[in-house]
């Protein structure tokens, strides 16, 4: 089993990859595009030099390891926004894609935090939309999983034909040998945290520089959430 999970930045995208690599059969890849989409886009993103520097920059050989096996199963991490077009996508095909969702205020509030002015580029929804389209697979919505981690996790596992495993609900606290050079600036809560986190609070207020890249993924998300797993 290889799969594909799709989301934007600051959506529990880390936890989920640590809750299926906290199983003994899986074996878990974090964002191996990042290093190509910052290589051909140049974009300003923090650690940009050191990320380059350190991971695979040909998307070609990239797309390549997306084809390997696990032990026996491969958990893949990955941000619709790295995505290129010239990028090559059919190893995704024979993937069970799942696509993992957040409101827009929370992801947009959270992302503001660690890197100003965040564009709807950066947040990736409408390239999320547009994979759902391409790839098809399952939506969750990180909200679900963060009130029902146990509940929604088991219909996860129970739609993909996979048994669920009690380990995914629990993984050591500090970084993983998986993680990206990255990890130093985004995964602090996650390398803090030994679970999936309680509850969300109430959706925050984004600032009103903000409001419009707000307006703009709404539609995008609402469109995905519709299909939503429920437990």
């Amino acid at each position: 089993m290889r799969i594909a999970m799709w989301s934007g930045p600051r959506n529990l995208s880390t936890a989920m990859m640590y809750a299926f690599g906290a199983r003994a059969d899986f074996s878990i890849m974090d964002e191996p595009f990042y290093a190509p989409y910052l290589a051909a886009s140049g974009a300003d993103h923090p650690m940009a030099a050191q990320i380059i520097a350190a991971h695979e920059t040909d998307p070609a050989k990239v797309a390549q390891s997306c084809l390997c096996d696990g032990t026996p199963h491969l958990y893949m991490k990955h941000m619709p926004h790295h995505m290129l077009s010239e990028f090559p996508i059919d190893w995704a095909e024979d993937c069970i894609n799942i696509h993992l969702i957040r409101h827009p205020a929370r992801v947009i509030a959270s992302y503001a935090a660690k890197r100003e002015a965040p564009t709807l580029e950066d947040i990736g929804f409408v390239q999320q939309a547009d994979l759902y389209q391409r790839l098809g697979g399952i939506v969750i919505d990180s909200t679900d999983i963060r009130a029902r981690p146990e509940a929604m996790l088991r219909a996860l596992c129970e739609a993909i034909g996979l048994v669920f495993d009690p380990s995914m609900l629990h993984w050591p606290a500090g970084p993983r040998v998986e993680d990206g050079i990255w990890a130093r600036h985004w995964y602090g809560a996650v390398h803090r945290s030994t679970g999936i986190d309680g509850a969300e609070a109430p959706l925050p207020e984004v600032p009103p520089a903000l409001k419009p890249v707000l307006d703009a993924a709404l539609p995008y998300y609402s469109g995905l959430n519709q299909y939503r797993l429920s437990p």
